[in-house]
């Protein structure tokens, strides 16, 4: 079905209604910042091999996909088509017609999280403090904790002086030791104010009514000329046995007042069975990456330290299907799924038990990091050819040799390999031609006069060889497999990618000068550049959304 289109109109109803579907844009991250369809996913097109299995891991689901109205979306949907999805439709005219239409767009990413968030500060008053009266408080040694509520890789980093690392989800298991201390203040921080609002409700929640967030989080310090602690090695340290027990029993008063749904074990392989007729079932695994690692539920995949909340919409794609949470023994499980029902995601409920009574049942376990190889890459990766880092190297010395990279450009500007040009896959296939058309020919043109003009027209040279690399090889072979199909007879794949070549001693290059399409891939945080004046805007943006 690559062929189907289906109109803004329609679309429109098909979000309005209850049925299974998922809404795809397929442009770069940075466009969908810009402005998108509200509740759509991000799903770029150099993406889809490597994310749409667990975004709709039900092949017989409806899919719409959607860009600016150009070439990418169908060539999005053809991708999808070969990957074995059988519903699938091109929104006719894209964004541009959408607008056009007077439909409502958004800016940002992880728009319908943050909105919850501003409208949780609202509804529930929750007390802030702002950073000037946090530092005030310091200099006065005054009782308080500060809890960052951020990932450890962003705690990593930088953090308020003194803060400790606890990832939102894991609030749950401090609560009890937390409460033991009412005169202690308990300040809540992220880099802006989701994370904070969040976490800071769930505390109080749970009994912490002394617990408030800090005002606009390390951004907000840095907004009040204060200085962040840079690479901080302080650590949360291990839950005390007793809280953590508590935070168990915390957790089935929260489902009891809440009406939050139980699935057992025995329904859960039940609804699993199910999913691959009809249905699509989420396993969400809310405990921490190491803890994963150990042993986890298979087809679950991990988002821990409370981002599940953060970045609903980056793993949740089908609208309506069925969610279910997982933890050790259901405390942090139980948290998600009361923040994901108040969000709006009716069909969200927690597994009994928790991974320990998976096990106890006789049920199977995987080990490791979940990070699949994108869907159909070893059939794909037996049709193109390599390259060595070593002979690529003997080969730069040919001035006809062309090197694309399509990798990130975060990555690419960090290190890549001489005389390479950057493009996102996204824009491969469609943008190459145009940026190297190497070869003039002869074209005759027929005139009323009966007399034949010769013109010279520039076409792109598909003979000139071509080697694509990445950071690892994996994308490059997917692009590698695009410009064959486009008629380019000699591309090669730099075996290993980047990380070969260096590993190989091969001198690269950096910077981000040589590209062929706007770096537009990756949307970083204001709180990562650093920059004042983008904090300002980031954050007035934030507060608007309520």
């Amino acid at each position: 079905m690559i062929d189907a289109k289906i109109t803004c109109r329609d679309t429109a109803a098909l979000m309005a209604s209850d049925s299974l579907f998922a809404i795809f844009d397929v442009r770069e991250r940075g466009e969908f910042n810009n402005s998108q369809i509200p509740n759509a996913t991000s799903l770029p097109r150099s993406q889809i091999e490597f994310h749409i299995g667990s975004l709709v891991p039900n092949r017989k689901i409806p899919i719409v996909v959607y860009d600016e109205g150009g070439e990418r979306a169908a060539l999005a949907a053809k991708t999808l088509a070969e990957l074995g999805y059988e519903q699938i439709a091109v929104m006719d005219g894209g964004l541009t017609a959408w607008q056009s239409d007077g439909r409502p767009v958004v800016s940002g990413v992880n728009v319908p999280s943050k909105a919850f968030g501003e409208k949780i500060h609202k509804e529930r008053s929750l007390p802030e403090i702002t950073p000037e009266e946090l530092k005030s408080w310091q200099r006065e040694g005054k009782d308080l904790i500060i809890l960052d509520v951020r990932t450890p890789e962003e705690y990593s980093r930088f953090c308020i002086p003194g803060g400790v690392n606890v990832p939102g989800g894991d609030l749950i298991l401090w609560a009890s030791a937390l409460s033991q201390k009412p005169e202690t203040a308990v300040i809540v921080n992220c880099a802006g104010r989701t994370r904070s609002i969040i976490g800071t409700a769930a505390l109080r929640r749970l009994g912490l009514n002394h617990a408030r967030a800090l005002k606009n989080g390390t951004m907000g310090w840095v907004l009040a000329d204060l200085e962040l602690e840079s690479k901080p090695a302080r650590a949360a340290g291990t839950v005390p046995a007793e809280s953590s027990a508590r935070a168990n029993e915390l957790a089935r008063q929260i489902a009891q007042d809440e009406n939050i749904p139980w699935v057992g074990v025995d329904e859960l392989v039940e609804i699993l069975n199910r999913s691959h007729h009809s249905e699509v079932t989420y396993l969400i695994d809310v405990r921490s990456e190491k803890e994963y690692a150990a042993g986890h539920m298979p087809t679950s995949f991990n988002v821990p330290g409370g981002q599940a909340v953060q970045r609903a919409d980056d793993f949740v794609a089908v609208k309506h299907g069925r969610i279910v949470f997982i933890s050790s023994a259901s405390a942090r499980a139980v948290m998600a799924t009361y923040w994901y029902r108040q969000m709006g995601f009716r069909n969200a409920s927690v597994l009994q038990g928790g991974l320990r009574k998976w096990v106890e049942s006789g049920q199977p376990l995987a080990s490791g990091v979940s990070r699949h190889e994108p869907l159909g890459f070893e059939a794909i990766r037996r049709t193109v050819s390599f390259i060595s880092p070593g002979e690529l190297d003997r080969r730069l010395r040919n001035s006809s040799l062309l090197v694309v990279d399509v990798g990130p450009s975060v990555d690419f500007g960090q290190a890549h390999v001489p005389t390479a040009h950057w493009i996102s896959r996204g824009w491969l296939d469609l943008k190459l031609p145009e940026r190297f058309p190497d070869r003039a020919r002869p074209i005759v043109v027929t005139c009323p006069d009966g007399k034949n003009s010769v013109l010279a027209a520039r076409f792109p040279d598909r003979a000139r060889p071509i080697v694509v690399t990445c950071p690892n090889g994996q994308n490059s072979v997917l692009a590698a497999r695009a410009l064959t199909n486009n008629g380019y007879a000699k591309v090669f794949v730099l075996d290993g990618g980047v990380g070969s070549w260096v590993a190989a001693d091969h001198s690269t290059e950096d910077g981000l000068q040589s590209f062929l399409v706007e770096p537009n891939d990756i949307v970083f945080s204001p709180s990562i550049r650093g920059n004042k004046e983008d904090m300002k805007r980031y954050l007035e943006w934030e507060v608007k959304l309520e």
